[in-house]
């Protein structure tokens, strides 16, 4: 039997997407058909805010995709040079907040320590930036999408 998945592949180290490997194991022949196009915009600028780590307090990644903006950043010799030479270590001093385990694996492998994997969504992130992080005046870098929801700034803003 086929079936159609409507999603985008995701490929690993471990061989084929979940779902394609699952379906496969029970006889199932899937194909996965991508329902979104999507295209990454200010590369240069958030490779030029990543540049200033002195201008922040720390980072936030609310999704895969935003590691993944970070990742094409670096694809760039020179960019990924700076980055490796000067810029992950001065990031690396700075607290770095995810929401989930995926996205903190993915932050991990990029050099990073994450902090909030456990949260689970926006509004208790927001809780545990504001009861761990620091006092300080230095605004915290949000790698995020268009489509995200105000949750997580409003409460830090309030805050």
């Amino acid at each position: 039997m086929k079936v159609l998945l409507l999603k985008d592949p995701k490929e690993n180290e471990n061989g084929p997407d979940p779902y394609i490997k699952e379906l496969g194991l029970h006889g199932l022949e899937a194909t996965l058909i991508p329902v979104l196009a999507f295209e990454f915009i200010s590369l240069t600028s958030l490779f030029e805010k990543l540049s200033h780590p002195e201008q922040y307090h720390g980072l936030i990644f609310t999704s895969p995709r935003a590691i993944e903006a970070l990742k094409l950043c670096l694809r760039d010799n020179c960019k990924k040079e700076a980055w490796k030479n000067s810029l992950e270590e001065k990031w690396i001093t700075k607290p770095v907040y995810v929401v989930g385990k995926a996205t903190a694996g993915l932050v991990a492998e990029i050099g990073l320590v994450p902090q909030g994997e456990d949260c689970g969504n926006a509004e208790k992130l927001a809780g545990y930036i504001c009861s761990w992080g620091s006092r300080s005046s230095l605004p915290l870098l949000f790698l995020c999408g268009t489509l995200k929801r105000e949750t997580l700034p409003t409460i830090l803003r309030e805050k």
